[in-house]
């Protein structure tokens, strides 16, 4: 099972590097945003399967950190980008 799942995250690694691309190749802020979602989302998959073979619950806790600043990312772009376009609500 743990050679699976260790497949699974090179495969994972794979797409990771391919987001990176992506992400300082982008051609547009969003398609930027984009490509960082992908790697964030990637890297909390990442670390999830390597705290299931480990058996490491602080793998976890740091999954769960990169979760939400992925959040917090989004809407630090969103709020930024609809202030600058000048359509935010006061």
């Amino acid at each position: 099972m743990s050679a699976f799942l260790l497949g699974c995250a090179a495969v994972l690694a794979v797409s990771l590097a391919l987001g990176l691309v992506r992400l300082s190749r982008g051609p547009d802020v969003v398609d930027r945003l984009a490509a960082a979602q992908l790697v964030g989302t990637v890297g909390v998959a990442i670390l999830l399967i390597l705290a299931e073979v480990t058996g490491d619950a602080s793998l976890r806790l740091v999954a769960l950190l990169f979760a939400l600043l992925g959040a917090v990312t989004v809407a630090t772009f969103l709020r930024v980008t609809l202030v600058e376009t000048g359509t935010a609500s006061k």
